[in-house]
């Protein structure tokens, strides 16, 4: 079974964002970090996870899981951490 891969969308200064990175680097996951305005723009990520969306969004496989909480709810869940 190959494990999940997961995509970050960040910010920089954002706490959050830096504690669902560390998680998944603990767990040893395959992630790709897209920051903003480097890789997308504000725009973009209002358009792709609604407007009023909040830092970071995290995909696994393509499937939305949310911000840091539900992020780390899942990988625990998951038996992942």
């Amino acid at each position: 079974m190959t494990s999940p891969s997961f995509t970050v969308y960040s910010k920089n200064g954002c706490p959050f964002c830096t504690k669902v990175i560390a998680a998944l680097q603990l767990a040893e996951l395959t992630f790709v970090e897209y920051k903003l305005d480097r890789d997308y723009k504000k725009g973009e990520f209002y358009a792709e996870f609604g407007p009023g969306s909040t830092f970071p969004q995290v995909l696994s496989n393509g499937q939305k899981l949310g911000g840091c909480q539900e992020t780390v709810k899942y990988l625990k869940e998951n038996k992942l951490v």
